[in-house]
């Protein structure tokens, strides 16, 4: 392991040379929003930082995760038509449209993040961001949630096969489903989602009996929050289980999905944090394990991505994020309508009976995981 803190930042122009097309939520315009602020800020231009660009991963890297037939039918869509059989992989719905460069752009973003995951194992850097990463509905043989490659899977994939553990803690706004599934019944891999009810959220899924199967079972962990959960009931949550299971499980390395569609403004969710939440999380999770991979995520508030990111990326650094956005950025970027120049926003903190049912809802599902779950850890 490197002396020091020792970061890498993976990014390139090539991710914008894909879009999702007109009103779709997932802009690609995010990640240049992110990356210019960050550049703004001067975070990347630390000693200890490094900047890469990633290259498309190939179809033998791809197989370790992905079925043969999918991989081929995923590949005949970046043409832009749709293949005979595409609906039965998730291809061609408005979630996951056919266009032109599809593939190759599943193919880069998943490069990015086994990139990522190369620089972190070697021990040539101690944190790797791929803010393009994080696409963590997709399956091995189907597309779903605006995800045709679910990255974060494939890298943990790879670790597995060369003997690691490795935990996933996913703070995304939605159910990180893809991941869950695809490592339910092993011990070598600890899923923690904290997210926005299955019973109100895209996907469904992600409750808090979804405890993993066979070795795996206590292996899965769910934390569903209530629509009302605001800043002071993420934070109580995060903290009372994935702080202590994370401990206790030891992992060689820890993957982070850090979407930040939690936030109150973001227009896919309904849970209600601030970015002072979300920095207070990733704070902590910089510190439960030597080595980490951070993936970006959801976020479909294009004030918000930047900001959050931007954060994270400091505080991977050991920097604070600045008080105030850079006039750089401002003088750039009108087009985003930002409502100032602040870079951090107000707590969000909710009161009245709303409250006094979420604070019921989550100590009972807390409460049932530290019975359940935390025991088989030796908690």
């Amino acid at each position: 392991m490197p002396s020091g803190l020792t970061t890498a930042f993976i990014y390139t122009p090539r991710f914008l040379e894909f879009d999702y097309g007109p009103g779709h939520p997932l802009r690609t315009e995010r990640l240049e929003l992110t990356y210019d602020l960050i550049s703004a800020c001067g975070l990347l231009a630390l000693p200890s930082t490094r900047y890469v660009e990633p290259e498309p991963a190939t179809d033998d890297e791809l197989l370790v995760f992905l079925t043969p037939d999918y991989l081929k039918v995923l590949k005949a869509a970046d043409t832009g038509d749709a293949p005979p059989g595409a609906f039965r992989y998730g291809l061609g719905t408005s979630d996951n449209p056919i266009l032109p460069g599809i593939f190759r752009w599943s193919a880069l973003v998943a490069g990015a993040s086994l990139l990522a995951m190369r620089l972190v194992e070697s021990g040539e850097v101690r944190t790797a961001f791929n803010i393009s990463g994080g696409l963590h509905h997709a399956g091995p043989g189907m597309a779903s949630g605006f995800c045709y490659i679910n990255d974060a899977a494939l890298i943990i994939a790879h670790l597995c096969r060369r003997g690691y553990r490795v935990a996933y803690v996913d703070i995304d706004a939605h159910h990180g489903d893809g991941v869950q599934w695809a490592f339910y019944d092993t011990d070598q891999v600890l899923t923690l989602s904290i997210h926005e009810s299955g019973s109100t959220l895209f996907p469904g899924t992600g409750f808090v009996n979804e405890l993993g199967e066979g070795k795996g079972e206590g292996y899965s962990v769910n934390v569903p929050l209530p629509p009302s959960a605001d800043d002071e009931i993420f934070l109580w949550c995060f903290n009372e289980v994935v702080p202590p299971l994370v401990d206790a499980f030891q992992p060689d390395i820890l993957v982070t999905q850090l979407g930040i569609d939690a936030h109150r403004t973001d227009p896919l969710s309904h849970v209600g944090i601030s970015l002072g939440a979300f920095v207070l999380a990733v704070r902590c999770l910089k510190d439960v394990c030597d080595r980490w991979v951070a993936l970006g995520g959801g976020g479909y508030d294009q004030r918000n991505v930047p900001r959050a990111w931007t954060a994270a990326w400091a505080i991977m650094n050991d920097r604070e994020p600045p008080v105030l956005l850079p006039e750089s950025f401002l003088a750039r970027h009108k087009g985003i309508e930002l409502r100032d120049a602040a870079f951090m926003d107000a707590p969000a903190i909710t009161d009245g009976m709303v409250k006094a049912r979420a604070w019921d809802e989550v100590r009972e599902e807390v409460g049932l995981l530290k019975r359940l779950v935390f025991p088989r850890h030796g908690i």
